[in-house]
């Protein structure tokens, strides 16, 4: 064994190795640990948050009392899913953004024990990082924007949304682009970046606008009373309660042409919903004014064409 070993080996006695332990060891231990507590401290705190989040959602959810939230909580079930998914989502964001802060300074936190230069590493990195935020600034863009449609649940899967560019429901949101398939099958993919706009169909409530033509000679003190007798059992029908956040509303004549009076009727129903609420109406009031004897508007036939 040669003799300089030796003589190392021979110096490693219990205060040798400990008054080079309490040197930059002991700093990288503590510095270490300190980062770890911390991030379990944080990541303990995000889902304390996550979990009083969730249970208020609940309490919400629950303490619907009127018929309109009922029926929107109903008709929008998967809200509270799509609530839950977006909160668990930020938090994983989160998560994964403290794991990666406190990595980094616990880094350089070592680095600096170690007297590694930094300034030399940083000026580089800020060369990059100002190199790559131009070459991928509408990445970034559709990234920040994806955060913030998840954190205010501007739409979910889904939805039925209308982009500017297209509209339809929505398959699936991630953080940099959005999928939806429109009327024709055609699926859409939409970078949250260049989405300016958004029109949301199917969230809050809905209105179904039922015009109903009838004859200008009907009398009013007639016609009216069928049709509220018309939406009034509509909105008293197990099918369709579920489905109408009140009774129907009767405005009254909404316009008169020629031969023809229209009566306008106005449902406030649920998302989606408005579609279905004008057919059964308009089938009904037919129903009705046939049993009632009530005419509709006269056809007027084709007069002579000149020179002929």
């Amino acid at each position: 064994m040669p003799e300089a070993l030796l003589r190392a080996v021979a110096e490693l006695t219990p205060q040798a190795v400990w008054s080079w332990f309490t040197g930059r060891p002991l700093m990288v231990v503590i510095s270490v640990a300190a980062a770890l507590v911390l991030r379990w401290v944080l990541l303990r705190s995000i889902g304390r948050v996550v979990t009083v989040t969730l249970a208020r959602s609940d309490a919400r959810r629950g303490g619907q009392a009127s018929r309109a939230g009922r029926v929107l909580a109903q008709a929008a079930g998967a809200l509270h899913e799509r609530h839950r998914q977006r909160t668990l989502t930020m938090a994983s964001l989160l998560r994964s953004i403290v794991t990666f802060v406190i990595a980094l300074i616990t880094i350089l936190t070592v680095m600096a024990v170690f007297d590694i230069p930094l300034a030399p590493l940083l000026a580089s990195a800020g060369v990059g990082g100002v190199a790559l935020g131009f070459g991928a600034q509408s990445l970034v863009k559709d990234f920040l924007s994806g955060i913030f449609m998840i954190l205010e649940d501007q739409y979910g899967v889904g939805d039925v949304v209308d982009t500017g560019e297209a509209i339809g429901t929505v398959e699936e949101v991630t953080l940099r682009v959005t999928r939806l398939r429109d009327g024709q099958g055609v699926i859409w993919y939409i970078r949250n970046g260049e989405i300016v706009r958004i029109g949301n169909r199917s969230q809050g409530w809905a209105t179904a606008t039922v015009d109903i033509p009838v004859a200008y000679s009907e009398s009013l003190e007639r016609v009216l009373p069928i049709i509220r007798t018309v939406v009034q059992e509509l909105d008293e029908s197990p099918q369709w309660k579920d489905k109408l956040l009140e009774e129907p509303q009767v405005m009254g004549v909404e316009s008169m042409t020629g031969s023809v009076m229209t009566i306008r009727v106005l449902a406030k129903t649920a998302p989606q919903q408005e579609l279905g609420v004008s057919r059964e109406i308009r089938e009904r009031v037919k129903a009705a004014f046939d049993e009632h004897g009530v005419k509709g508007p006269a056809i007027m036939p084709f007069g002579p064409v000149a020179g002929v």
